[in-house]
Formats: structure tokens, C-alpha cells, sequence
């Protein structure tokens, strides 16, 4: 079964950046399509990027398109860099592949 950790979350500055990665261990990574979700406090949780696998094809939602990549590391990691990062972009990042999900990690963007 896929089992899935994140990290790299942390507190920066806006107009930082930050590189989130997705470990994935009991299943290749790179045979799987993987998306990262985010949730803020107080709404839904939502999806950001995803990464497909034979092609590599990814999507981006509008509010991260032109900031955030989404690119295969290993054969077992998906990273997400993060670039001018706003308050609004403050959530927990979670990846999910096959059905299964990390725990998630905490990202603060403030002054």
C-alpha cells in the first residue's frame, strides 16, 4: 500500500519561496499521478497542482498557475516549488496519490 509523507512545509516571507516534498514509499511514486491539495483554516480544502505520469502532464489551479511547479523528483518523490508566495497561500499541503494521503504540512506565509 502507497504510503505517502510530505515536507518542507515552514514560515516565510511574502514574496518567498518554499519547495514542498511528497515521499512516497510501498508503491513507485513515478507510476502514479499525484496531486497537492492545500487547506486554510476555515475552508474547504482545494486542489493545486497535479502531475501525471506517462506524460507528465500537470495542471494548475488559478490562483497558483505562474507561481507554483509541480515536477517529478525521484521515483519516489513529487515536489511543488513555490514561488512569490502570498498570505493567501498560508495552509496545510497535503499530496495524494492512489486513493491515499500524507499528513500534511504547515505553510505560513507573513511578515
Amino acid at each position: 500500500q502507497l504510503h505517502l509523507v510530505e515536507s518542507g512545509g515552514g514560515l516565510v516571507q511574502p514574496g518567498g519561496s518554499l519547495t514542498l516534498t511528497c515521499t512516497g514509499s510501498g508503491f513507485p511514486l513515478i507510476d502514479a499521478a499525484v496531486t497537492w491539495y492545500r487547506q486554510a483554516p476555515g475552508k474547504e480544502r482545494e486542489s493545486v497542482a497535479t502531475i501525471s505520469t506517462v506524460r507528465r502532464n500537470t495542471w494548475y489551479s488559478e490562483s497558483v498557475k505562474g507561481r507554483f511547479t509541480i515536477s517529478r523528483g525521484t521515483a519516489h518523490t513529487v515536489l511543488l516549488q513555490m514561488n512569490s508566495l502570498k498570505p493567501d497561500d498560508t495552509a496545510v499541503y497535503y499530496c495524494s496519490a492512489r486513493d491515499q494521503w500524507g499528513q500534511g504540512t504547515q505553510v505560513t506565509v507573513s511578515s
